[in-house]
């Protein structure tokens, strides 16, 4: 149980890197660490930012309350019967929910090819095969190799409605996890991801705390029962609640977190209503390599710009630890940020049109913001996200605000476990003053 007269210790650990903030009981920021979150045992990494930031705390022991996206964008693997639609269905699928594209095939499964589809270490597979009516022998064939093969990821079962039920039985007779969900590609030529992302976003949720190790799991899930995508989405209602008492110019607010791994945007108002996205392939590390294919694919990265960015986009997707340390590095960092931005808030608005409406505010979170500027690199930021043709009506006169001291996750924190109060005072010293 919370206690709101107790100091807080507030920590979220990232893929790449895990931060700590003491927060005392009126909400005020005490202290700040952060370490690289340790891939071999992660509560090496907590347990050094914990006790950083805890020396800053003389009054007695401070409360621990943690989040996690440790985890970490969702691999996804997609089977199904002709390459072009496999390929396009896996990405569509994949868009928003978390997740990435990590292999695709198509056709029978051969024994190599189950070699080849785990030795790309799939955290899920999504298994397609024909429109309704089809020839259900590729969904089945594909469903016996899946369900006798050495693979225990869950599958996201999306075929040929036909063959469903037999497939789904083939897959649960071996103790395979499966969700079955309607066919991606119910027509030739149609996809309708809707159902199979909603699957997938799903099992992205367990995915994303991460600490899965035998060595750890049982202390990492008793310290942390808040993935970080929800950390944030708590910490946007209570800015949209306060910007609703305040009359702020519009009722809506857009949180943008990128991450290294994921880039999260949240929308809420003031009425409590909120949705969320999560893109499993943007990020300013390990997923840089998205930012720049899908930048180019929405047309806001020309290819001069493509091929300059190509040799940093490299560097930072193979050294999740760099840090930039002079200004030209410091502003490819930044670009990267606000491509990932501009592309995940496009995303958002396709999904959710809505949230687009009478938006008053938008807060960019992340590592990358959350460094000082002494080089003048968020200007070009907001710049990207408001010269954007696809933005620039939505974002017309909204303010921005940078997270630069990291209050929104601990925010969150605080507010779900209790201590709205605080929460509050946080984000109106740090994000509204």
């Amino acid at each position: 149980m919370t206690s709101p007269d107790q100091a807080a210790v507030c920590l979220d650990v990232g893929s790449t890197w895990t931060k700590a903030v003491l927060v005392r009981p009126d909400g005020a920021l005490a202290g700040f660490a952060e370490h690289p979150t340790t891939t071999g045992d992660v509560l090496a990494g907590m347990d050094a930012a914990v006790r950083a930031v805890s020396a800053a705390n003389p009054a007695g022991e401070p409360e621990l309350l943690a989040c996690s996206s440790a985890g970490g964008g969702l691999r996804l693997a997609v089977v199904g019967s002709e390459r072009l639609a496999t390929t396009e269905a896996g990405h569509r699928v994949a868009c928003s929910a978390g997740a990435h594209v990590v292999h695709v095939h198509a056709g029978p499964l051969t024994p190599s090819d189950v070699r080849v589809l785990r030795g790309t270490r799939p955290a899920v597979v999504l298994l397609v095969g024909g429109a309704d009516g089809d020839d259900t022998a590729d969904l089945l064939h594909n469903a016996g190799r899946l369900a006798t093969a050495r693979v225990r990821y869950p599958v996201v079962l999306a075929g040929n409605s036909a063959g469903r039920d037999d497939a789904l039985a083939l897959l649960r007779a071996t103790g395979r996890t499966v969700v079955a969900c309607d066919n991606v590609l119910p027509r030739r030529g149609e996809i309708v991801p809707g159902a199979a992302r909603a699957a997938l976003a799903q099992l992205y949720q367990r995915h994303a705390l991460g600490g899965r190790g035998p060595g750890v799991a049982p202390r990492f899930r008793r310290m942390v029962r808040v993935a970080t995508p929800d950390a944030v989405g708590h910490a946007a209602a209570e800015l949209a609640r306060i910007g609703a008492l305040a009359r702020m110019g519009g009722s809506g607010v857009l949180v943008v977190d990128v991450g290294g791994a994921t880039t999260d945007v949240h929308s809420a108002r003031g009425d409590g209503s909120g949705l969320h996205t999560v893109e499993g392939d943007l990020g300013v590390r390990a997923s840089a390599e998205g930012v720049l294919v899908e930048g180019q694919t929405e047309g806001v990265v020309d290819p001069v710009e493509a091929d300059l960015l190509g040799p940093t986009v490299a560097r930072m997707a193979s050294d999740v630890d760099y840090l930039p340390r002079d200004p030209g590095s410091a502003a490819e960092d930044r670009r990267i940020a606000a491509l990932a931005a501009v592309v995940a808030v496009r995303r958002h608005l396709r999904a959710h049109p809505e949230a687009g409406r009478d938006v008053g505010l938008l807060v960019l979170s992340g590592g990358v913001f959350r460094r000082r500027d002494p080089w003048g690199g968020l200007a070009a930021v907001e710049s990207t996200l408001r010269t954007d043709p696809v933005l620039a009506s939505t974002l017309a006169g909204v303010p921005v605000v940078v997270d630069a001291d990291f209050a929104v996750a601990p925010a969150g924190l605080l507010a779900a476990h209790g201590r709205g109060a605080a929460a509050e005072a946080l984000l109106r010293d740090h994000l509204l003053g």
